[in-house]
């Protein structure tokens, strides 16, 4: 019903305000995931350039160049070259750029095994002192529903559109649900609130890189085609939980029905056909790849995406993904962010080329 113009003009008022608030994040819409962004900060910024610095700087240490092939190599799948339908002709949500499905021609690479621990990462911060971009930029974005009454009583500001998205103050990769929270009971866990910038410092301090959308998608389907997920088309074949997402009602009730409500251990349900972990499900993965919806139907060999852009692509869903909200716990789902953005459900895990 449409509103009064008074009321309309105060409702764009407290957007924009909330938006500078928010340091000019973009207003959440869909699931919020795709959107809980910090609004793109460029390299020309003061505080993006001067965390781009430092992660190049703190990523170059004289440990680093010590590492052996057979240390890169650890812990990964190498998975072999070949040709696979990336994508789907029968988009479940068409804005995304899910079609069309097109033959992609892969040469053979490495992929972790498991999406990367909140152990791994602390050896990387360990040695090199890098600092996350939500360490940096004070805040990040947390799920309400695992959000305390004594932090929540604190936030005051809210983005309609998705309310279950809140800006918390401390909440970064060792808090993730604010300053009241750890990992101790968590460092088998994915490491979560780490932007695209820290994700790829961590790869590059491994010797590795992280994956090209069309890597991640192939490694995704464990050498099934034309399958939803990485086991098959079944969510829960034989009424067993293969992956770590949301049941019940979204976002007021997760009945942890597969084991969690939350993120669950790296190593938990079952491999795919190519021995991978939760690739689908348990949190969201970046890729190398810049955000693009228009794809060629044309045959293409090693894709690499869009030569630039504003987001990044990331894929595999999380544990809040339902299909009346995210349905996007498939191969050929995919969701973007901003290179600076993190959240409570946002993560990676890293390839290698094979030498």
């Amino acid at each position: 019903m449409p509103a009064p113009c008074m009321s309309v003009c105060w409702s764009l008022q407290l957007v924009l305000f909330l938006l500078q608030l928010l340091g000019q994040r973009k207003v959440l819409a869909d699931c919020g995931c795709n959107d809980a962004n910090r609004g793109g900060h460029s390299e020309s910024t003061s505080h993006h350039g001067a965390a781009f610095k430092y992660s190049r700087e703190a990523n170059e240490p004289e440990s680093s160049k010590k590492t052996t092939q057979a240390q890169v190599y650890d812990q990964m799948v190498l998975l072999p070259s070949g040709v696979f339908s990336m994508g789907t002709n029968e988009p479940a949500i068409p804005q995304d750029g899910e079609s069309p499905a097109r033959r992609v021609n892969l040469d053979s690479f490495y992929m972790d095994i498991y999406e990367v621990s909140n152990k791994e990462f602390a050896k990387f911060v360990k040695a090199t002192g890098h600092v996350t971009e939500a360490e940096k930029f004070g805040d990040s974005f947390v799920f309400e529903g695992l959000i305390s009454e004594d932090v929540k009583s604190n936030i005051h500001q809210a983005v309609a559109a998705a309310p279950w998205w809140l800006p918390v103050k401390g909440a970064n990769w060792r808090h993730p649900e604010g300053p009241d929270s750890n990992i101790s009971d968590r460092m088998d866990h994915p490491v979560l609130h780490v932007s695209w910038n820290d994700a790829s410092a961590f790869c590059k301090w491994a010797g590795k890189r992280l994956p090209t959308e069309a890597e991640w998608e192939y490694a995704c389907r464990g050498g099934l085609e034309n399958r939803l997920f990485p086991w098959g088309n079944k969510l829960q074949p034989k009424g067993e939980h293969l992956a770590n997402v949301w049941q019940g009602e979204f976002p007021t009730q997760n009945t942890g029905e597969d084991g969690y409500v939350q993120t669950s251990p790296v190593t938990a349900f079952s491999a795919n056909g190519y021995g991978l972990y939760n690739m689908v499900g348990n949190a969201w993965e970046w890729t190398s790849d810049w955000w693009n919806t228009h794809h060629t139907a044309d045959e293409t060999t090693n894709p690499k995406g869009p030569s630039s852009g504003k987001d990044k692509v990331k894929k595999g869903g999380s544990y809040m993904c339902h299909k009346s909200y995210c349905y996007r716990y498939r191969c050929a789902a995919r969701s973007q962010n901003t290179p600076d953005s993190s959240a409570s459900n946002l993560g990676f895990r890293c390839a290698a080329s094979a030498v």
